[in-house]
């Protein structure tokens, strides 16, 4: 990623980032060298432009209503590789070098649940860090 503020100002960008009416568009993060995809989430145009800026992941939390920077809490941090756009504009990728786990759960993966062909739900890897040992004692609410 490029740290200048001349690409978060880029207007090309804005015009084909197709955000939702409340102004947000959906983040996959992905692991720059495995493909793996590490978790999901939202960002609106200041968590863009910060993420372009500092070339540190950066999204917009919905349950707290406010930027959710990466790793502020917990230091499992993401540093952006590259960013992509979807053929509609309406699904951001980011190919990250992720800094430890992803999941607020402890996982590496925010995708552990599978799901079986008549429903089922089987957790398909354990946590590999306790949440209490990323975010103190009180724990930690989903982004």
């Amino acid at each position: 990623m490029k740290n200048t503020s001349a690409l978060a100002e880029t207007a090309a960008l804005w015009a084909a980032v197709r955000f939702t009416a409340d102004g947000l568009v959906p983040v996959i993060a992905q692991q720059h060298d495995s493909g793996e995809v590490l978790m999901m989430a939202w960002m609106n145009r200041e968590a863009l432009e910060e993420t372009l800026v500092t070339g540190k992941a950066c999204y917009w939390s919905r349950s707290r209503g406010r930027l959710w920077r990466k790793g502020e809490s917990s230091g499992q941090t993401q540093k952006v590789l590259a960013l992509r756009l979807d053929c509609d504009g309406d699904t951001i990728l980011l190919l990250v070098d992720q800094t430890g786990v992803a999941c607020h759960t402890g996982r590496r993966s925010c995708f552990f649940n599978e799901v079986g062909p008549t429903g089922e739900i089987t957790v398909v890897s354990a946590p590999l860090v306790t949440p209490e040992a990323l975010y103190g004692a009180e724990g930690h609410s989903h982004p």
